[in-house]
């Protein structure tokens, strides 16, 4: 595990260069045994390289198989703490719990960032220094792309992910970004505090799969002063399982995510001037 440079104390954070922030990488999961612990091993490698403070969050939603079991290990070889539902909750109830989490852990939330990513090398962990780059540089939310399905993208992916700007783009636009319904992001982590202090005891996301990610990134467009994307290229030739995207449930749910934002039930639907 790489050695993290001491911290500075209690001053005024030099913005917008973090040089020194902490990384919280949230992962959930479910029934990943296979593949989560080396997702894991990876982000290990890629920040021994990288040289940053970071912090990983894993969050197990009500797995069948030995995902929880795999994981422990690492507890005592990274800097790793391991969330489980005792039920599945599904997938934004797990992005929210990670969100609360994250806020919870934070020291400096305008220095420090948290970045989503799948636990099936969907989202290459080569990348994430991409991602936290562009944080470095003074964005508070970091977005990547896929402009392509991915790499032997299975077939439902590939066509979602035909359709989905299709679906969205009478509804919904945040500037100068055009996946709103990919996972693998970066957000400041005074950006997740605002949204999880404006949604109070009351869930903060309402829907699910991608139209959650979607939610996401409108609900955060109102506390960021600065969006950037990042181009990525999923991976799916990596993973030991069948794709568990439905393409006509998924479309559906985001025609109807993008006709609720629309009609207003949405906080935002375009992004501030940079």
């Amino acid at each position: 595990m790489a050695v993290a440079a001491p911290r500075p104390g209690n001053r005024s954070p030099p913005l917008p260069v973090c040089t020194d922030s902490m990384l919280i990488i949230g992962i959930p999961t479910f029934n990943e045994a296979p593949t989560v612990g080396l997702v894991l091993w990876r982000i290990r490698k890629v920040f021994e390289e990288y040289g940053r403070e970071y912090e990983l969050l894993v969050l197990d939603d009500g797995s069948s198989d030995d995902t929880t079991e795999r994981l422990r290990p690492y507890t005592d070889v990274l800097p790793l703490t391991l969330i489980r539902h005792d039920e599945r909750r599904g997938y934004a109830a797990s992005i929210e719990r990670l969100l609360r989490e994250a806020a919870a852990r934070t020291r400096y939330p305008r220095r420090d960032a948290l970045i989503t990513m799948q636990a099936d090398f969907t989202d290459p962990p080569e990348q994430i220094p991409d991602l936290a780059k562009r944080f470095e540089g003074g964005a508070d939310v970091v977005v990547g792309e896929r402009r392509t399905a991915g790499r032997n993208a299975p077939d439902a992916v590939r066509r979602l992910h035909r359709v989905a700007p299709w679906l969205l783009r009478p509804f919904v636009r945040v500037d100068r970004v055009s996946d709103l319904v990919g996972g693998f992001r970066l957000m400041r982590m005074a950006v997740v505090r605002d949204l999880l202090r404006q949604a109070g005891d009351a869930p903060l996301l309402h829907w699910n799969g991608s139209a959650a990610n979607a939610e996401l990134l409108l609900r955060a467009v109102p506390h960021s002063r600065r969006i950037e994307t990042v181009e990525l290229e999923p991976r799916y030739d990596l993973r030991e399982r069948p794709s568990r995207v439905r393409t006509f449930a998924s479309a559906l749910d985001l025609y109807r995510f993008g006709r609720a934002a629309r009609a207003g039930r949405i906080v935002a639907t375009a992004a501030p001037p940079s």
